[in-house]
């Protein structure tokens, strides 16, 4: 069918159209109803086509954070686009929507050994009822223990079943390090370290502990974690204590009171007890040398090497009261902590500017999961298939690291033994996937030096019999699995794949070899976050 306009139209029977004045006249070619579509008729939506259906993919994404003071759901929507790279095809998030947010509610818990299941169910599944979303609607997403929630004897069985119970979730348990990686990137200070140049100090406050991470061009460069947090202690309406957990009370007597479950706190002695703290973290962060009570308020090691601080950003439930953002209470040390910390930072006693806020109490429930997928290279190097494969929510730690013309075996080794603690490894026991970069000339001499650098920074994990494996973005995977096994004595179990890109945060599924390609496809399961410097996505 041709469309005709008012300069080149014909009659049915051929003859050109004329115009009467400056009005044109508009004939069409005569063609039957059935061989022609009006210019009216709705299209068929993009989605319905099968070729932008290979190309896309739409996913239901869920994050549940349950902390030391709040539990929260956030649900998304997750558009993924298929893109061609070289050998490898991957699918990555080019928008994001977030679909409904529930509200704040206080982490419940049945005494000081256990969180209550049963409210914490109910809690989720309003949630859900809320979104309208069904467990089975959800095709990805994360549950988040941190803080004094993941102390309670029974966090990780329950994260388990809401992992279980609420879609194809990851159940992730964040340490202190990682959890003040996890607020650095969510609250926004990683974005803002990278935009500005800024070595940005994020402080997120949350209901038992205070984490530490200061960035440098938008990367962590160290973390650390005290006991300080906003629910250490919390009273009723007629002030009695009805939450005393050992830090609040350390806290409490180091303020000059001895109070026990049922003792009666006013308002102003709760304030003393918030001053105290305040000065406790400000003296964590400057003192030189460190008074020995507040070292003993380190859950994590000083951080080393902090230098130069241009800038502090707070996160965290007690952030809302630093920038003025709540003024409701809870019962909780809360609200003077934070108002104490806004003054101590005005005074100049924390010697800081004070940058713009980003993301306060949902810094760390900001990490969704996102879906890519790609394809290993096909000169990987694996010991037993079968005892290696499939592997389901791996959890990926990528350390960072210079590579010059003489590797330095003694800096890889440094680097991944920093990151494994950095990552709060060595506490969950599981097996990880070392995600490694790889780059300039495949000679003999560099390649060995990695392999002892790879081989030297997990000696305890390969000295406890766990499997290795190792993913590369360099097309070295066969030679440096064939030095680990055959020259540096690497006896256990051993998978090196390559050509693919890994970060921090991801969860990766590694499925079965497929032949005749001899590849294998890694499914990837990110945290993602809106401000992420990271990465170029929406």
């Amino acid at each position: 069918m041709r469309r005709t306009g008012t300069h080149d139209h014909v009659h049915g029977d051929g003859r050109r159209g004329h115009h009467h004045g400056d009005v044109p006249t508009v004939y069409s070619a005569y063609v039957p109803d059935h061989d022609h579509a009006h210019d009216d008729e709705a299209l068929s939506p993009i989605e319905d086509n099968p070729i932008w259906q290979q190309d896309n993919v739409m996913l239901h994404s869920v994050g549940i954070d349950i902390g030391s003071s709040g539990t929260q759901v956030l649900f998304s929507r997750l558009h993924l686009r298929r893109i061609g790279e070289e050998l490898t095809t991957r699918y990555i998030v080019v928008r994001r929507q977030t679909l409904y947010r529930s509200p704040v509610s206080l982490t419940p818990y049945a005494g000081a050994e256990h969180i209550d299941a049963e409210a914490l169910g109910s809690i989720i599944d309003r949630a859900y009822d809320a979104a309208h979303v069904r467990p089975e609607g959800v095709d990805t997403g994360v549950v988040i223990l941190t803080g004094e929630a993941l102390r309670r004897r029974n966090a990780e069985a329950i994260a388990r079943v809401l992992a279980e119970r609420g879609g194809e979730l990851v159940n992730a348990t964040a340490g202190h390090n990682m959890e003040a990686m996890l607020a650095a990137y969510g609250s926004g200070a990683a974005k803002a370290s990278h935009d500005t140049g800024l070595r940005i100090l994020n402080i997120d406050i949350g209901g038992g502990t205070t984490k530490l991470a200061v960035l440098d061009g938008g990367r962590v460069v160290t973390t650390a974690a005290v006991h300080i947090g906003g629910r250490l202690l919390v009273v009723d309406d007629q002030d009695r204590i009805v939450r005393l957990d050992p830090a609040g009370r350390r806290h409490a007597a180091r303020a000059g009171y001895a109070w026990e479950l049922g003792d009666v706190a006013r308002p102003e002695e709760l304030q003393q007890v918030a001053e105290t703290m305040a000065d406790a973290i400000v003296a964590a962060l400057i003192a030189d040398p460190l008074p020995g009570d507040v070292a003993e308020l380190y859950l994590t090691e000083r951080p080393a090497g902090a230098g130069r601080i241009d800038g502090v950003m707070f996160s965290g439930g007690v952030a809302e009261y630093v920038y003025d953002r709540e003024s409701g209470t809870f019962g909780d040390l809360g609200r003077p902590l934070g108002r104490a910390l806004r003054r101590r930072v005005d005074s100049g006693a924390l010697p800081f500017p004070l940058l713009p806020p980003g993301e306060c109490i949902r810094a760390t429930a900001l990490g969704a999961s996102e879906y890519s997928v790609q394809l290993s290279g096909n000169t990987g190097y694996i010991t037993d298939p079968d005892a290696l494969l499939p592997r389901r929510n791996l959890q990926v730690i990528r350390p960072h690291y210079e590579l010059g013309e003489t590797v330095e075996t003694a800096g890889i080794a440094a680097a991944i033994r920093r990151h494994l603690v950095a990552l709060d490894v060595g506490q969950t026991g599981a097996d990880v996937a070392l995600a490694m970069s790889w780059n300039g000339l495949p000679s003999y001499d560099r390649l060995v030096s990695f392999a002892r650098g790879l081989r030297d920074g997990l000696a305890e994990r390969i000295a406890q019999g766990r499997p290795v494996y190792v993913m590369l973005d360099g097309d070295v995977a066969m030679t440096l699995g064939r030095l680990l096994r055959e020259e540096l004595g690497v006896t256990g179990e051993l998978l090196v794949i390559d050509g693919l890109n890994l970060r921090d945060f991801d969860y990766i599924d590694i499925g079965r070899i497929r032949f005749p390609s001899n590849t294998v496809p890694v499914t990837i399961k990110s945290l993602l976050f809106h401000q992420d410097p990271r990465h170029d996505q929406p």
